[in-house]
């Protein structure tokens, strides 16, 4: 590949991460546009776990042989195994030297594993390059190429260099538009979902409901004691308590597959459940409130259930979901139940969501001091 050809590679390569919509697509066109780049069979992006001491491989690309995933759930390497990450990253690095990429063939002597790993897989010959994210070492890309094919030179280690630090710019981006995306997605005390992410996983399920029948559930919660905690004990007391109450949520949606956790604000939180049967979705219910009950702070949780499971008519938007909810758990506080209330078990729930809707049409309404 000549000069413009690679130049062309690596303006396809930067093109391909730019419009990865995830961290796993970002890492798949890393590898793929690598190998591509250096006429490669086979390429694999790794990160360095420094806490585990290993290389944790995130994506493996190309001619993969036997037990090689694509995306391997725990393909890692202790870090001594591959001394020369460490002699490259630290002894000549921090002399003053940049970050630069070595190669490796099946017949050399250099110690460590590399060698080997390219004889048991069939393969001639390798580049490893570092890949540098805020002047850390990341981890590395790995470009291999099969027996009988010509190994690789000097001036191939050069360009992977160049293509690490492509790599490693993407990397950036993508971890920017991550961080972004969590913020815009994530309740900062309790670290659950917020309020838009709900509505966004509520809009897909109610749309899959009217396509395949699937059940959507949804747990309004509202806990109690909050303002007294505030009142008598501090914020900082009433944030342990919201903090505490996420984490007894969190657990208990991890008994139903696939549930979303929120704090929707204020002391409220909400489930939502898809696929789930509206009998699963009561039960986790109960049990929420049941350790609720027993957590040291607070007077436990007002638990309102909404399902398309169960007798509510037809739910066309999650306004009226959240409104059979709201209602729900209204009523379990009124009557300060310490079990959960279920929209379309206790009738009263639709009623009382019905005359809000004609009240207040359009809006998701609370029912708080209502008579």
């Amino acid at each position: 590949m000549g000069v413009d050809g690679r130049l062309r590679a690596v303006v396809g390569l930067a093109q391909a991460m730019a419009a990865a919509a995830t961290p796993r697509d970002s890492v798949r066109a890393a590898a793929r546009g690598a190998r591509l780049a250096m006429d490669g069979s086979f390429a694999a992006i790794s990160a360095w776990e420094r806490e585990r001491g290993c290389l944790r491989v995130l994506v493996n690309e190309g001619g993969r042989r036997p037990g090689e995933e694509e995306f391997p759930e725990d393909e890692s390497y202790p870090v001594h195994d591959f001394p020369e990450i460490t002699e490259f990253l630290h002894e000549r690095w921090a002399g003053g030297g940049g970050p630069h990429a070595w190669v490796e063939s099946a017949a050399g002597d250099r110690p460590g594993r590399r060698g080997e790993s390219l004889r048991r897989r069939g393969r001639g010959s390798c580049v490893v390059a570092p890949v540098v994210l805020s002047g850390r070492a990341w981890g590395e890309l790995y470009v291999a190429r099969d027996e009988g094919l010509p190994g690789f030179d000097a001036d191939d280690a050069e360009f992977a260099a160049v293509l690490a630090a492509v790599v490693a710019a993407g990397l950036a981006q993508t971890e920017r538009l991550e961080e972004a995306r969590r913020l815009a997605f994530t309740d900062p005390l309790t670290g659950l979902a917020n309020r838009r992410a709900v509505d966004m996983r509520l809009d897909e399920a109610l749309e899959e409901h009217r396509r395949t029948g699937v059940v959507v559930s949804l747990v309004v919660c509202d806990l109690n004691g909050l303002k007294r905690v505030n009142d008598t004990l501090g914020h900082a007391m009433g944030d342990r308590l919201l903090e505490r109450f996420g984490s007894v949520l969190s657990l208990c949606g991890a008994m139903l597959p696939g549930a979303l956790v929120a704090r929707l604000g204020g002391d409220e939180f909400c489930l939502v459940g898809v696929g789930p049967s509206a009998d699963e979705v009561v039960r986790v219910g109960e049990e929420l409130c049941t350790r609720a009950a027993e957590l040291e702070l607070g007077e436990g949780v007002a638990c309102g259930v909404a399902s398309t499971g169960d007798p509510i008519g037809p739910v066309k938007s999650s306004r009226r979901l959240f409104r059979l909810a709201d209602a729900a758990q209204y009523r379990a506080k009124a009557a300060r139940s310490a079990q959960p209330v279920v929209a379309g078990r206790d009738t009263a729930v639709v009623r009382l969501a019905d005359a809000a809707a004609q009240e207040a049409p359009g809006e998701r309404r609370r029912f708080r001091g209502r008579r």
